[in-house]
């Protein structure tokens, strides 16, 4: 028999760190959530709005992630924004902070989705583009929307 072979559902995608950032070094990461969390997730509940990842006490944290509390809880208190930590091997950590310490990058969140029933988080080294470099981009994407209409 064969493995089932699954592809991995996308719950959520951050638009904005493609935007805002070059985006280079993809890691997928683990996240330890709650049960409630897990719930509101499903329901694709989830906002990346200014999300990042912080390095604290050699362990990474992922900061500002809002997923709304889930209705049905019950008598558990819920907060939106904690900071949760990612599953990162130490040396992963070690790396991607020297990284971020040293060259003055970023690590945003990009992609949360669901891998063999796990929820995974894609992370990546982000540099920050300037005014000119969003104009840049803009203009190639709509080279290539042309170059496309006019293949059709």
């Amino acid at each position: 028999m064969s493995a089932k072979k699954q592809s991995p559902a996308t719950i959520a995608v951050n638009k904005k760190a493609r935007h805002l950032y070059e985006l280079s070094d993809f890691l997928e990461v683990g996240i330890s959530l709650t049960g409630p969390e897990v719930k509101s997730i499903r329901d694709g509940k989830v906002n990346f709005l200014d999300s990042y990842v912080d390095f604290r006490d050699n362990e990474a944290w992922l900061l500002s992630l809002h997923i709304a509390p889930y209705g049905n809880a019950g008598y558990v208190s819920q907060v939106p924004d904690r900071p949760r930590r990612l599953l990162l091997h130490a040396r992963e950590i070690r790396v991607y902070a020297a990284k971020v310490a040293q060259k003055g990058l970023s690590v945003v969140p990009v992609r949360l989705y669901f891998k063999f029933g796990k929820i995974k988080l894609e992370i990546a080294l982000g540099r920050g583009k300037k005014l000119h470099d969003h104009r840049e981009s803009l203009k190639q994407r709509a080279e290539e929307r042309d170059a496309q209409r006019e293949m059709h």
